[in-house]
């Protein structure tokens, strides 16, 4: 479904009834990643899909789409459907999306899944390789994508997965020019939330993948020290939705069923 704002297009999904689940795709996906996840989750539950700023058939806003902004454009689309309260769960750029909007919204969250994703602010090193990548892509953003989409898993199972790369590949290189660097510029100046850990009332989840090449397993761990924060490790890469299916499938539907 479609929805208008500030002059762009803003596409999202709709399944079921029930309390409110909202999905939040990671940097160069779409609301596609979760196909596979809907027809369990939406036979008790409300799934509401978004595609973010400058992803799947959502429109860009501008040349720097903040985590902030990104969260107005969620807020702006459960503000449509009339939903007040739900649950979140977002994968990488996803979790940073939905800790934005937590910050700003604590009370309209019931429970918040940070799926392979951080609290933390990029580190000088990490804001380094975002403007390298941001010279990448613009010298040649189809070889970027196509190299960055690999590096998400675990060497062993870029074999194992290479249909589910192709097709994942094939996605993001719909995802504009201007929708990748904007979005490379937002996660690079993104605040560190790593405080919501600790001072929200809302039930939270940690996922981890101990062979994760993008995050750091060790900086996760300790983000949640002295929270109430649920850990759950899987063995693999950045892709646990597709590394770890079944798991995380069971994973997230008892998170939502014990909120």
């Amino acid at each position: 479904m479609n929805l208008q704002y500030k002059g762009i297009n803003v596409f999202y999904t709709d399944h079921g009834k029930g309390n409110a689940v909202v999905l939040l795709h990671g940097f160069l996906e779409n609301t596609t990643m979760w196909n596979p996840f809907i027809p369990a989750l939406s036979k008790k539950n409300r799934i509401i899909c978004i595609d973010l700023l400058g992803h799947g058939k959502t429109e860009c806003l501008g040349y720097i789409h903040t985590m902030e902004l990104m969260a107005e454009i969620v807020q702006v689309v459960l503000k449509h459907l009339k939903i007040r309260r739900s649950t979140f769960i977002g994968h990488s750029m996803g979790g940073y999306v939905a800790l934005a909007f937590a910050e700003k919204n604590p009370d309209a969250l019931k429970g918040l899944c940070l799926m392979n994703s951080t609290a933390s602010a990029d580190t000088p090193e990490k804001r380094k390789n975002r403007d390298r990548a941001i010279i990448a892509v613009k010298q040649n953003h189809k070889t970027f994508i196509r190299m960055a989409i690999s590096n998400l898993f675990r060497p062993k199972n870029r074999v194992i997965f290479s249909e589910e790369i192709k097709y994942l590949k094939k996605e993001a290189l719909k995802t504009p020019l201007q929708g990748i660097i904007a979005s490379l510029e937002g996660m690079k100046i993104r605040d560190d939330r790593e405080a919501l850990l600790h001072f929200t009332p809302f039930k939270k989840m940690l996922i981890i993948s101990k062979k994760d090449p993008i995050l750091d397993y060790n900086a996760l761990i300790s983000q949640t020290k002295n929270t109430h924060v649920e850990v759950v490790e899987f063995p693999d890469g950045h892709m646990s939705h597709i590394e770890n299916e079944s798991e995380f499938l069971h994973t997230i539907m008892h998170f939502i069923e014990n909120i």
